[in-house]
């Protein structure tokens, strides 16, 4: 079960894209809140300032939980030092179960997503990292989804399944009546290889089409497993196979759900960050508008 939040913000605009959803989380999931500020160590003069900045943010918070009755705690700190090493020592230090953050930072470019903090975070990081997209989630009220519907990104790997307990917990705290999970497998075509004979009895275009068509079966008798497991612990899924290119296939069937979320692993079937810090999740990162849960496997 989640208790804590961490909020990192650094005082822009673009950073507190992630409001929004951080009020719709704790306040859905029950968890107490904290907003972080990191102050570097030549801004001592600016302590106050950035001490009455998360402090309003928090009261804001507060007000707006007494307001709708939700009995769960919203507080600021300040602390000196190196944004992401200071994001994960208040998180070990402190007990904190989910960081969220919004894509971009003071920079105004991709800084939190694909710059030197959030990519630290990412990778150090022991518990989830939600990602919110700055500019998408000014338009998108969360408190007023009707219904959830959470995307969990699978490979087919051990390493991807192991987004599914956080996806578990999460639904049961935020109501397994109210949210839907399907679980999405894409399935990418071969790429024709350099040496392929043209005496062979089929040509390449026909070898991808009956190759693809088995892979939709292996990877949909997979799915189905998975969703029997999910069941059998009390969640509403089903699953959906998608054939082409990975990172287009995610963006596309996100942008036509609505309401939806994108759960996934930081690492995939290669052992490498695909996911994260190759071109799959990058591309998945800068199209897609819903917030991102990010899982390091163990």
């Amino acid at each position: 079960m989640y208790q804590r939040l961490l909020v990192p913000l650094d005082g822009s605009k673009l950073a507190e894209a992630a409001l929004p959803f951080a009020r719709q989380l704790s306040g859905r999931l029950g968890l107490d809140v904290t907003f972080l500020h990191v102050s570097g160590s030549d801004e001592s003069r600016l302590a106050s300032m950035h001490h009455a900045y998360v402090n309003g943010v928090a009261d804001n918070m507060k007000r707006q939980f007494k307001e709708a009755g939700i009995p769960v705690e919203a507080r600021g700190r300040v602390v000196v030092g190196h944004p992401a090493e200071q994001i994960l020592q208040y998180v070990q230090k402190n007990h904190i179960d989910l960081i969220l953050m919004a894509s971009h930072g003071r920079s105004g470019v991709m800084r939190w997503a694909l710059g030197s903090v959030a990519d630290k975070v990412l990778r150090a990081s022991e518990v989830p990292v939600w990602l919110v997209k700055a500019g998408s989630a000014q338009e998108s009220d969360y408190d007023k989804w009707p219904k959830i519907t959470a995307l969990v990104l699978l490979d087919g790997s051990e390493l991807a399944e192991q987004v599914l307990p956080h996806v578990e917990v999460m639904v049961k705290q935020r109501g397994a009546d109210i949210v839907d999970v399907i679980l999405v497998r894409v399935c990418e075509p071969p790429a024709i290889p350099s040496d392929y004979p043209p005496s062979m009895p089929l040509s390449w275009d026909e070898h991808v089409k009956q190759e693809m068509a088995k892979s939709r079966q292996r990877n949909e008798q997979y799915l189905l497993a998975v969703e029997k497991r999910l069941r059998d612990v009390g969640l509403s899924v089903r699953s959906q196979v998608l054939m082409g290119k990975a990172a287009d296939e995610i963006v596309d069937y996100a942008a036509k759900t609505p309401f939806s979320l994108i759960a996934m692993t930081t690492r995939g079937r290669s052992g490498l960050s695909r996911w994260v810090y190759g071109s799959v999740a990058e591309k998945v990162l800068l199209g897609v508008s819903c917030p991102i849960l990010l899982v390091k496997p163990h």
